[in-house]
């Protein structure tokens, strides 16, 4: 019988198995190098706030997910394919990277835009972003920072249908008027980006949108409930109800407050 390449754990010492379990469980947490593949997403552990990485290579239209609790992360080398994404989940702490030679594909982006706000949640803002490049090779630098959009405004109930007259007694009802629209949502602010890049890189290649987040839509009105019918009887016919009067439209939310760009050159 042939000896088997990788032994079992049974014949594994115990402060090896410990160490081979701790791998095969989280590979991210310690490896030296992370590659995204082509038109796919990729989350880094969320159990460390500093992250070290030799190099990141995010392939075509691939996307890396850096969590909330990620505050810190250095990387000897990023390559960055085309359309590829550096994401970055919104926190109330600001977050840095540092990188010692980088090489940025056309279309890539860092990304550390704010949430768009819910009918349950406000808009977040965008997240801080502290970004050192000490070698960049990229036709164009782009970072997108703006503020979560505002949640929309609640839509108006619509009025009710007037009642149906009889023949004996009474006279059709009015419809009811609809509700007013809800007010849309404030946007969220703008992040404030430190970027530190060497003195060669072209500024005119710097892109960097800090704009605080548009205000939500304004909640459409309530329509008007129809007003009762009329009805024809054997000795008379009682006339139809008026309808009711539609809602007014919501106003749509205020714009966030925009953020702020600190270029320092190396």
């Amino acid at each position: 019988m042939s000896t088997p390449l990788v032994p079992l754990l049974s014949e594994i010492p115990v402060m090896r198995k410990l160490c081979l379990l701790a791998v095969l469980c989280s590979p991210l947490a310690h490896a030296d190098v992370v590659q995204v593949q082509a038109n796919s997403l990729m989350r880094l552990p969320a159990n460390a706030s500093v992250l070290q990485l030799e190099k990141l290579d995010v392939a075509d239209y691939g996307t890396l997910l850096i969590p909330a609790g990620v505050t810190q992360v250095n990387i000897d080398q990023l390559n960055l394919g085309r359309e590829a994404r550096i994401t970055i989940v919104p926190a109330e702490r600001g977050i840095e990277l540092r990188v010692a030679r980088a090489e940025l594909g056309e279309g890539s982006q860092i990304n550390a835009r704010g949430a768009s706000g819910t009918f349950e949640k406000p808009a977040r803002p965008a997240r801080d972003l502290t970004l050192r490049i000490e070698s960049l090779q990229a036709p164009k630098l782009s970072i997108d920072a703006r503020g979560g959009t505002g949640a929309p405004g609640f839509v108006g109930l619509d009025g009710g249908n007037g009642d149906t007259p009889g023949c004996t007694w009474g006279a059709a009802g009015p419809g009811a008027d609809g509700d007013n629209g809800g007010n849309g949502q404030p946007g969220a602010a703008g992040a404030k980006v430190r970027i530190e890049l060497p003195g060669s890189y072209p500024a005119e290649q710097i892109s960097v949108r800090v704009d605080g987040g548009a205000g939500g839509k304004p909640g459409e009105a309530g329509r008007p409930g129809a007003g009762g019918k009329s009805k024809g009887c054997i000795v008379y016919r009682t006339d139809g109800g008026k309808s009711g009067k539609p809602g007014l439209a919501g106003q749509p939310g205020d714009a966030g407050s925009s953020g702020a760009v600190t270029l320092q050159r190396l």
